[in-house]
């Protein structure tokens, strides 16, 4: 296994990674629909910001590192 195959496949497992967040994210969001209680919607909503950011910051690196390994 070169040094491209390792950035390549890293670069996938870091996306399925953070596609994985994303999802979950979305999942999260729909079941807060149905929550009635403001505070309680806002207090969760501030996680799943960061959970947002997470998922979509993986999924860029690891493109990132898809590429570098594709230019490789």
């Amino acid at each position: 296994m070169t040094l491209a195959d390792g950035l390549l496949f890293g670069g996938v497992a870091l996306t399925l990674l953070g596609l994985a967040g994303v999802i979950a994210c979305i999942l999260k969001a729909r079941a807060l629909k149905a929550e009635t209680d403001e505070a309680k919607v806002r207090a969760a909503m501030h996680g799943l910001v960061a959970l947002n950011m997470g998922g979509v910051g993986a999924a860029f690196m690891g493109l990132g590192l898809m590429v570098v390994g594709l230019i490789l």
